[in-house]
């Protein structure tokens, strides 16, 4: 994975001034008061500043800030202790997944930024693993933003395209009134190539568009344990190919069949759940996943590939459980072949509930 900063160096570790927005303007008074000058660095977009340089930036403005402690507010200081370090938003995501993979070294941390209108977005670190693409950033605005500014997030693209169907989620975790760190999952897709260059876009109230470029890669810590279990119950049809294991925590991956019509998708089989225990009937903590399904000649056929927190090494065996998780309200839309949308109400008498089979898989012994 790719490293900001030369392993070697000698220089001390500081908050990077991707991150530090905040530096600029809680130090703007002292700099006027002591008639100190900065040109701020400006970040282009695929910039591929050395290393070095990028450092020896940083470290320009620890010396601003130190040499103007004097005049920095209690709550600039409140404020600038809240800015998470580049490369640590999985790290405090309360994650265990998230965590572990970045204290690894298993994630790409990137550390670009850009402002628009007052407001500066980081990219701070991506992850891809077998069930996800995950990545974390930082917001820091000159002012207060409203809850919902960035509305659902960030989208993405595939070597300059957009993927054809695509699904996940996002949420952001507010530090301060100005302050806030954001995590998109996107889920991967079986057509998903093993690296490529990924753009993300996020877009705010304000018409401003953030966008950025950054390789991604696969990791390559997986452990693939075939499954290959089936079973029918209530006329569905449910095959769980495999698990995956790594560090970052275990993908399902499975298939589900129902018959139907086309104009029902809220059928028990898009409904479908798993529920894992270890050996001592402790629980792994489930991450659900989106799906897709399509309609073919009478019968739905669904996909998914379902995350969970990751396994201790002492872990040998896991069952699992399937389950539907029926909705208590909703509904959804259909698209035809010429783009139109047909609403679908839910229809809550159609739900029923369907008893599955559990069953169990043994876990490779792992290294410690």
């Amino acid at each position: 994975m790719k490293k900001p900063f030369n392993e070697n160096s000698t220089l001390p570790e500081f908050p990077r001034d991707e991150v530090r927005a905040a530096i600029t303007n809680g130090i703007k008074q002292a700099e006027e008061q002591t008639n100190m000058s900065q040109t701020p660095v400006q970040i282009k977009r695929k910039s591929k500043r050395k290393p070095l340089l990028y450092v020896a930036s940083t470290a320009a403005a620890f010396s601003i800030m130190v040499g103007s402690a004097a005049y920095v507010s209690p709550t600039f200081a409140s404020t600038l202790s809240q800015l998470p370090i580049v490369g640590s938003v999985f790290s405090n995501s309360g994650l265990p997944g998230l965590k572990q993979a970045s204290e690894q070294g298993l994630t790409s941390t990137i550390g670009e930024k850009h402002t628009i209108n007052g407001i500066s977005v980081t990219l701070d670190e991506i992850l891809y693993d077998e069930s996800n693409i995950t990545v974390g950033f930082t917001i820091d605005s000159e002012k207060e933003l409203s809850n919902e500014y960035f509305g659902a997030g960030l989208d993405f693209t595939i070597n300059g395209k957009y993927p054809e169907a695509s699904s996940g989620s996002y949420g952001e975790k507010v530090l301060s009134p100005t302050v806030r760190t954001g995590i998109a999952t996107f889920d991967v897709k079986d057509n998903m190539p093993d690296s490529f260059e990924m753009g993300l876009v996020l877009e705010g109230k304000g018409g401003e568009k953030w966008e950025f470029e950054a390789p991604v890669k696969k990791i390559t810590d997986i452990v693939y344990v075939p499954v290959n279990h089936q079973q029918q119950a209530e006329g569905i049809q449910l095959d769980v190919s495999k698990i995956s294991l790594s560090p970052s925590g275990i993908a399902l991956d499975y298939t589900a069949t129902e018959k139907g019509t086309i104009d029902n998708s809220q059928i028990g089989a898009s409904f479908i759940e798993f529920r894992i225990t270890d050996q001592n009937g402790k629980e792994i903590t489930s991450h659900s996943g989106g799906g897709e399904g399509h309609f073919d000649n009478g019968v739905w056929n669904f996909s998914s590939t379902k995350s969970f927190d990751p396994i201790s090494v002492d872990v040998q065996k896991l069952t699992i459980t399937p389950y539907l998780m029926l909705p208590s309200g909703g509904g959804g839309v259909q698209i035809d072949k010429d783009g139109a949308e047909t609403k679908i109400p839910f229809n809550k008498s159609s739900q029923k509930e369907v008893k599955f089979q559990p069953f169990t898989v043994e876990v490779p012994k792992q290294n410690k």
